[in-house]
């Protein structure tokens, strides 16, 4: 059996993701064979593995950061909402049906726990290390009973725990003293130390208060990581987007030509897999925006309807919002507009959805050919073709099944004018495509911008999970955080009462 690690965190978006994905890319530059493993997953940005599994894209990253390929076993469940009160459940990449959070928790989610243990035992079988990623936080003890994910993977496999706190919201003396006593004895037993993430500033400063944090539980620190930009790689929740004023990160590269491009992304409710923009972002003198005003599209030489997990729902928010009008005048206007998958659908004459929102028959847009029905069964594929004299590679995550009635094939879909659909996900990240479609779209909004002729997003994205290895090798601990790995569950930390009942 292998060494093994749990990267818990204090909050939500404490950093588990990219601090489980930069302890990979350290392992793997040391010779160490390593997986990662993320036993239940809440998110609407997710992969097709080449198998034709669908897992969260934070896993798919973290399989880049080991130089493997993403397979399910790395994310068995795949939870993906439909809104406030339910999730679609993705077991071993297939979807299973649908629950509420009741009855997920209710009895569902233990049923799950011997899969959970048998992916994980065959990862620990085949690699040196495995570097799990928990959820939320360990300390919801209202879920305890059910947990599959955060303490209850690592009392059942028997795994350390470091838990990781985001320093930048503040807090997190009070989160990590509070995340370890709110924990039963046993769980505690499994918490070897923290990790500080996110740290602006001047480290002696900090190391008073971490000499305390021990002194109160017993608990060391295995290093501080610095605040470092342009970080926050595949993200898991498009939900936390924030409507205005968002921008993905740009290249600091200046623009090759003498124009940059605007790109307004419209920032539609259940938006899945809004990471299809960041390799528009990583293109000099493009600014991607998120947008939900009407009025934010007048200045974009390009406008983006991504996808969503709920087609309808989206459709009627951008009616609702004056963005559906301002959609079909730029259509009308001969001015960029790209629908990928679920925005793709909404482009359309009509869609027949008995399957997701259970509406029936509902009027699209109207811009592009197409009609939309929705099946029971979802589409999982890995599709290759040729696009603009260029070769393109994408994944398809849908229940929508388009028919073409005109227009000019573009991928799987169409193209009117200078208004493109298709429902292949990551096409952008193919550079000669990508340029190819950036050059079209800036004759078409009258921009002397030219697309940088060497940008590699692959080359891009391994040069981040590069930063994310050198910020755990730099600025951790890592010959104790190796022994950690090595060696198991610790043994006879201090119990810090009140602690929570198993």
């Amino acid at each position: 059996m292998s060494g093994g690690l749990l990267v818990a965190g204090t909050t939500s978006d404490a950093g588990k993701s990219v601090v489980t994905a930069g302890i990979c890319r350290w392992l793997v530059r040391q010779g160490v064979k390593v997986a990662p493993f993320k036993a239940q997953n809440m998110s609407l940005n997710s992969f097709v593995t080449r198998e034709g599994a669908e897992i969260g894209r934070a896993q798919a990253m973290q399989a880049q950061a080991c130089r493997i390929e993403p397979t399910a076993l790395m994310n068995p469940v795949l939870l993906k909402p439909g809104g406030e009160q339910s999730s679609q459940v993705v077991l071993m990449g297939k979807p299973v049906g649908e629950l509420s959070a009741r009855g997920y928790h209710g009895g569902r989610q233990r049923q799950l726990l011997g899969t959970v243990l048998e992916c994980l035992a065959e990862l620990r079988g085949t690699y040196d290390a495995v570097i799990c990623e928990g959820a939320g936080s360990p300390a919801e003890i209202n879920l305890r009973r059910t947990d599959i994910v955060n303490m209850g993977i690592a009392r059942n496999a028997g795994l350390p725990v470091l838990v990781v706190g985001d320093i930048d919201r503040g807090g997190v003396f009070a989160s990590f003293f509070g995340t370890v006593a709110l924990l039963s004895q046993e769980d505690q037993r499994l918490v070897a130390g923290f990790l500080v993430n996110k740290f602006r500033g001047d480290v002696s400063l900090l190391e008073p208060g971490l000499d305390m944090l021990h002194g109160l539980t017993g608990r060391r620190t295995y290093g501080v990581l610095p605040f470092r930009h342009g970080l926050g790689i595949d993200e898991e929740d498009g939900l936390r987007v924030s409507l205005r004023g968002t921008v993905r990160e740009s290249s600091t590269a200046p623009p090759v030509g003498e124009d940059v491009l605007r790109v307004a992304v419209c920032a539609i409710p259940l938006m899945s897999n809004f990471t299809d923009v960041d390799a528009l972002a990583a293109e000099p003198g493009v600014v991607v925006r998120f947008v939900d005003r009407p009025e934010e599209l007048a200045d974009a030489d390009l406008v983006v309807v991504p996808g969503t997990r709920g087609t309808v729902k989206a459709l009627e928010w951008l009616r609702e919002r004056g963005l559906a009008d301002a959609l079909v005048r730029r259509a009308a206007e001969q001015r960029p507009v790209l629908g990928i998958c679920g925005g793709f659908q909404i482009l359309g004459e009509r869609i027949e959805d008995e399957v997701e929102s259970r509406r029936g028959r509902v009027e699209g847009l109207g811009v592009l050919p197409l009609r939309v029905r929705f099946a029971p069964d979802k589409i999982l594929t890995r599709p290759e073709g040729q696009a603009l004299g260029e070769r393109v590679e994408g994944y398809e995550i849908h229940h929508g099944v388009a028919e073409v009635t005109g227009g000019e094939p573009f991928l799987d879909g169409c193209r009117v004018g200078q208004t493109w659909g298709t429902h292949w996900h990551g096409s952008l990240e193919s550079d000669g495509f990508r340029r190819a479609f950036l050059r079209e779209v800036a004759a078409a909004a009258g921009r002397r911008f030219v697309p940088a002729p060497d940008t590699s997003f692959a080359a891009l994205r391994e040069e981040q999970l590069d930063r994310l290895g050198d910020l755990i090798e730099q600025h951790a601990d890592t010959d104790a955080l190796w022994r950690l790995i090595e060696s198991g569950a610790p043994q006879g930390l201090p119990f810090i009462p009140p602690g929570a009942p198993a």
